[in-house]
């Protein structure tokens, strides 16, 4: 009996699936991710916008819709009580390139209960720096 050592290269898909989840972690290294709360300000606008159009009739049914509960989609909708400085602000949040983002939605929640654009400003200032 003769035995053959020899090296063999399969290209199968589970090479192919290795391959592509390492170049997404490469591409994922050299740029950041946007934050989350750039995410969720740009939902709550949208979701404003199917409500206003007459898409959707309630926080109710967008909640359903996106199957998360009323409370947490009234959270996210109370992001459009900012002063709209800040909303932009927070949509063009510089992109998250390692860890966690340093703004997030919890540490908003304050600001969206102030009524007062101005004290906003100032409470937006502190978490700013």
């Amino acid at each position: 009996m003769i035995k053959v050592k020899r090296k063999v290269a399969f290209q199968g898909e589970v090479h192919k699936r290795r391959d592509a989840a390492k170049v997404k972690r490469e591409k994922a290294a050299q740029s950041g991710r946007i934050p989350r709360i750039a995410k969720l300000v740009a939902l709550a606008s949208r979701m404003q916008s199917m409500i206003d159009s007459g898409e959707v009739v309630s926080f109710q049914k967008l909640a359903e819709l996106g199957r998360i509960s009323q409370p947490r989609m009234t959270q996210i909708m109370s992001l459009l009580n900012l002063a709209p400085d800040i909303q932009e602000e927070l949509l063009y949040l510089p992109e998250v390139i390692q860890g966690k983002a340093v703004i997030h939605e919890r540490l908003l929640r304050p600001l969206t209960t102030e009524i007062d654009w101005k004290v906003q400003r100032r409470l937006w200032g502190r978490i700013r720096k």
